[in-house]
């Protein structure tokens, strides 16, 4: 099973960029589609951006197309999403996430993600 530990949250000013980082450890990573979600307080969690395993595909929520960049380094065993130009309705705990299945494609739906990170607070300011 893999393990995935999150990481590059924070506090930071409307307009700002922020790198967040998921880390890989067991199992077979780099022939996984992994996902970025994200919960604001008192709403469900939501699709972020998703990536396939070779990295060739990439798919994001509206709310954040042209602003966020997913991308992975399977030698590194690490998924990234850069953030950029931030707004205070980005504030939320972000997650990665993994499908298990072998060169799995992307996807748009919690549920079909097998095993999560513990998340990682962005908190944009106005």
């Amino acid at each position: 099973q893999v393990h995935l530990v999150d990481s590059g949250g924070g506090l930071v000013q409307a307009g700002a960029s922020l790198r967040l980082s998921c880390a890989a450890s067991g199992g077979t990573f780099s022939l996984h589609a992994m996902g970025w979600f994200r919960q604001a307080p008192g709403k469900e969690r939501e699709f972020v951006a998703t990536i396939n395993w070779s990295g060739a595909n990439t798919y994001y929520a509206d709310s954040v197309k042209g602003r966020f960049t997913m991308s992975r380094d399977n030698a590194k065993s690490t998924v990234y999403l850069q953030m950029n130009n931030l707004k205070p309705e980005d504030t939320a705990v972000y997650y990665c996430a993994g499908r298990s299945g072998v060169y799995s494609s992307t996807s748009l739906w919690e549920s079909e993600y097998d095993y999560w990170g513990q998340g990682t607070q962005v908190t944009v300011s106005s």
